[in-house]
This record gives structure tokens, C-alpha cells and sequence, in this order.
């Protein structure tokens, strides 16, 4: 039999997992839940500060009962968000007892590392160590409060949470040790031995078929996950499935203990990845002008000519090769509106992590200065056209736009920071940006099978959209994928496309 040992997040208790227990106990489970000390378990011991130490301990504890009990049951340690570090603290002590780990909408913690890092709100993380340095050495106590009923989505995303859910996690609610999340995690390396599954909730971050991209383009963490046939579930929820979908959640970590779930590929120099297949319009070729991080795809004529700058998205790790610009769906429209009489412009910026969108912006806007002064340019006539993750960007430009700017576009675009980037307060935010864009054009060209945390920011943006009276046409593609130009070759793909580089050609030619 398997027995579940489940451990909850930052601020939470046993509590959290009352109706995910019922429905795995319904099945024939065994579950038992870990109360951390000052979390639902021990008060602790006047005088001795709780650390991520004294977590570990807790699991460890739970882990020794339930082997006394039965050595021959197969324990499944589910660790979700914060909870994911005393799980694997405790299971590279005891790794020949442990069946296997589930990382539930949790990070992959590494040794000599905090819990605090993996807090996706920059700010939170500032107050964090605000409070430490008000305390002391690591370790010496203090607390940090738990959120207010309208702070939780800092921590991860709310959707689907009932009123009365929400509210039930206020109440339960308790400080977490400042020490939890400052002491560093320790490993061996022997938990490297046990089985791993990820859950990922796709309405607080990334899906599968993104995290496949994110291997293609050479993420280093991500790829070694792929190499390690890691599998990974996936539940179309925000950040706390115990509380918004307690019945598949149980279902899930069922199918996760008989190691099931959907494994990504590893890099295979056999196999042409997603983003480097070929673009789906048979486009010629034109002439190409490379310079610093900038290429141009030039029409026929002396010009000047309108420009149509195309911004690739990302996250993308600084190793990929080849760069961004060189990537066919990048190539492809440039040479798709260079064939119909305008600059088409590809570049690389230096998004390489969610934390780079300022340094990436400004290469952007550099870019931007550099085609308008070129003299076969037409500076007064330039759209910007903005691809999936280089949609917070947009921002920049939708905010009192200048008058040459004629045209923003953005193809299954990123239009609001997602929940687990910790960005929410910067101003890479196109949701909050529509409303100074004024008269300017935008044109939004939709993906119908969009992941549900990208079609999330979408939907908000269009919402904003409509009640402030922004000027956006929404091009929508049948049965597209993120990424559809290369994924997708079909006819409606291509008519797509069509109409989307028509779309923009009319706006920054008229």
C-alpha cells in the first residue's frame, strides 16, 4: 500500500489537505500530514527559533512512524510550494525509505540555498531580509506575517479559489518563521536517488509543452530534467489545488505514485525542436544587413520605407544557439514584410531571466533609435511586434506612445507578469499599460489552445481593452499552439499570418 506523507506550503498547515486526504483515503490510500512546527504542529520550545532544520525534523519524524509502523508500505512525499525544502532535506537523510517525491507547484531546491529564493515576489524577498537584519544573525527568531485575504495572489495564483476558500485560508493562516525561509538547504546528493514527479499548475506558471520549449532553447535546469525522464502532471488551477480541485489533485498524486505522467524530450541532435523547424509560409529570401544585435530585411527600392521591428519573447538562456534572430519565425515575417515593401527587423536582447525584462526593454528601445536613423527607414513610420514571453515589453510602448509609432503587435503574448515571476508591481504590465495608448493600433493575434496562464493575461488585456475604448483588432487562429508557426501547418495558420502582417503593413504604411 502507499502511504502520502504531505507537506504544506508557507503559512499553511495540516489543514489545507482535509479534502484531498478524504478523496485519496476514498481510494484505498493512506495519508498522513505533517504539521510543522508553528505551522499546525508544535508550538515549538520557548526560546529556540524554527528553522528550515527544524522542518526537516518534523518530516523526518512523520516519515520514522510510518515506517515503524509498516516498513513494507511505499511512502510518497508531497512537498507543495515551501514545503517542497523539509521534503527534500528529510528524504536525502533517509532516501532507501522514500518511494518517491512530488513536487506540487514547488521549485527544484538545490543545496546551500534558501527557501527564500525561490519567493517569486522581488519585494517580498527585500522585506524578508529587512526583517532579518531587524532580528539578527539568520536563524534568531522572528517572524514574517501571514498575507491579508487580498495579499495571497503575491504568493502564487488564486485562481479558482472560492470566496469561502480564500477566506478559510486567511483565517488558518500562521506566521512563518523568518529561519524557514533563510537557513540553507543541506543535501548530500542521496536524494538525487529517489523518483521524482512534477505537478505543475498551469494557471500559476508554465505547462509541459512550454517547459519542452524551454529545452529546445537550452535551459540548463529544465533540460537536465528531460534527461532525467522526469515526468510531470499537469492541473489547469492556480497555485493551491488542495483547496480549488481537491478530487483530481488526489487523482493526480495517485497516478504520480505508480509513476505515471507525461516526460519531456531530451535533446536529440536527430530531432529539429519546435522553435527551429520551418517557418510555415514559403517565404524568399531577401537581402540581410547584420549589425551589432540587429539584423535587416530590406525591400526593393531606395526607400525610405515603413519598419516592422519583430521582438522575439523568452525567457531564453544567453548559451542558445542559434540566437533569436536566426529563429525561423522570426526570419520568416521578416522577410514576409520585407517582400511587401517594408524594413523587416529581427534582433537579440538579454532577456535571459524573468528578472532581465528592464535590461531587455532597453535593447529593445535601442534597436528601436537605431533602424529609425537609418536613412533607407522611414523614421516616422515603425510598428513593434512583440512574441510571447517579450509581451510584458509591450508595455513600454503602449504607454504614451510616441507619434511615429504606428503600430503594436503581439503574436500568443505574455500581457500581464504571471504569478510565479514575482513582477506584479513593474511596470512590464500591458494590462494596466492599454489605457495611455490612446488612438494607437494594436493588433493581437491569438492562439486557441493557448496554455491557461498565458490565455489568462490575454483575456485581462482584452477586458481592459474594451472598457477603456483601445483600438485592438484580434486575429485568432484555429486550433494554434504557442508558437504556431512552426507547430502548426495548417490553413488557417497560414491565413492567419496573412492577415496579421496585412493587418499591421496597412496601419504603419497608412
Amino acid at each position: 500500500m502507499t502511504v502520502f506523507i504531505l507537506v504544506a506550503g508557507a503559512f499553511t498547515g495540516p489543514q489545507v489537505w482535509r479534502d484531498t486526504a478524504a478523496h485519496l483515503a476514498a481510494g484505498g490510500a493512506e495519508v498522513r500530514t505533517v504539521g510543522l512546527t508553528a505551522l499546525g504542529g508544535h508550538p515549538g520550545d520557548p526560546g529556540v527559533a524554527v528553522d528550515l532544520e527544524t522542518h526537516v525534523a518534523d518530516v523526518l519524524a512523520m516519515i520514522d512512524v510510518v515506517a515503524a509502523e509498516a516498513p513494507d508500505r511505499e511512502i510518497v512525499l508531497v512537498g507543495h510550494d515551501y514545503g517542497i525544502h523539509p521534503v527534500l532535506g528529510a528524504a536525502d537523510r533517509c532516501a532507501g525509505a522514500i518511494a518517491r517525491i512530488v513536487h506540487l507547484d514547488a521549485g527544484m531546491p538545490r543545496d546551500g540555498v534558501p527557501a527564500l529564493a525561490a519567493v517569486p515576489d522581488q519585494r517580498l524577498r527585500e522585506v524578508v531580509a529587512e526583517l532579518a537584519a531587524e532580528g539578527g544573525e539568520p536563524g534568531a527568531g522572528g517572524e514574517l506575517p501571514p498575507p491579508t485575504r487580498d495579499e495571497w495572489s503575491r504568493w502564487g495564483s488564486t485562481a479558482d479559489l472560492s470566496d469561502a476558500a480564500l477566506d478559510g485560508l486567511t483565517a488558518l493562516a500562521a506566521p512563518q518563521p523568518l529561519g524557514t525561509l533563510l537557513q540553507p538547504l543541506r543535501l548530500t546528493g542521496a536524494v538525487a536517488e529517489v523518483p521524482v514527479t512534477g505537478v505543475l499548475c498551469t494557471g500559476n506558471g508554465p505547462g509541459v509543452e512550454v517547459l519542452q520549449i524551454m529545452v529546445d532553447v537550452g535551459d540548463p535546469a529544465v533540460r537536465a530534467l528531460a534527461e532525467a525522464r522526469v515526468p510531470f502532471f499537469e492541473l489547469p488551477t492556480g497555485h493551491w489545488p488542495m483547496l480549488s480541485c481537491p478530487a483530481a489533485l488526489a487523482e493526480t498524486l495517485v497516478e504520480a505514485a505508480a509513476g505515471g505522467g507525461r516526460r519531456l524530450n531530451p535533446v536529440d541532435a536527430a530531432r529539429t525542436p519546435a522553435h527551429l523547424r520551418p517557418f510555415l509560409l514559403d517565404v524568399p529570401e531577401r537581402p540581410r544587413e547584420r549589425s551589432g544585435n540587429t539584423d535587416l530585411y530590406l525591400p526593393d527600392g531606395p526607400g525610405p520605407h515603413p519598419a516592422v521591428v519583430f521582438v522575439h519573447g523568452g525567457p531564453v538562456p544567453a548559451e542558445a544557439r542559434p540566437t533569436p534572430r536566426d529563429w525561423p519565425t522570426l526570419t520568416g515575417y521578416a522577410r514576409l514584410v520585407a517582400a511587401r515593401g517594408a524594413v523587416g527587423v529581427t534582433l537579440d536582447h538579454r532577456l535571459h531571466a524573468v528578472t532581465d525584462y528592464a535590461l531587455a526593454a532597453a535593447d529593445v528601445a535601442d534597436a528601436v533609435e537605431r533602424v529609425r536613423a537609418d536613412p533607407r527607414v522611414d523614421a516616422g513610420r515603425v510598428a513593434v511586434w512583440f512574441f510571447s514571453g517579450g509581451g510584458p515589453i509591450a508595455a513600454d510602448w503602449l504607454t504614451n506612445p510616441p507619434p511615429w509609432l504606428r503600430c503594436v503587435a503581439a503574436n500568443y503574448p505574455i500581457l500581464a507578469p504571471l504569478p510565479s515571476w514575482g513582477l506584479g508591481g513593474s511596470r512590464f504590465h500591458p494590462v494596466r499599460a492599454v489605457s495611455r495608448a490612446g488612438r494607437l493600433p494594436v493588433v493581437l493575434v491569438r492562439a486557441e489552445r493557448e496554455s491557461a496562464d498565458i490565455a489568462a493575461t490575454v483575456e485581462e488585456f482584452l477586458a481592459e481593452a474594451a472598457r477603456c475604448g483601445a483600438d485592438v483588432e484580434v486575429i485568432d487562429v484555429p486550433e494554434g499552439r504557442h508558437g504556431f508557426e512552426t507547430l502548426d501547418l495548417t490553413d488557417g495558420a497560414r491565413e492567419a499570418v496573412h492577415r496579421a502582417v496585412g493587418a499591421v503593413l496597412r496601419r504603419v504604411k497608412g
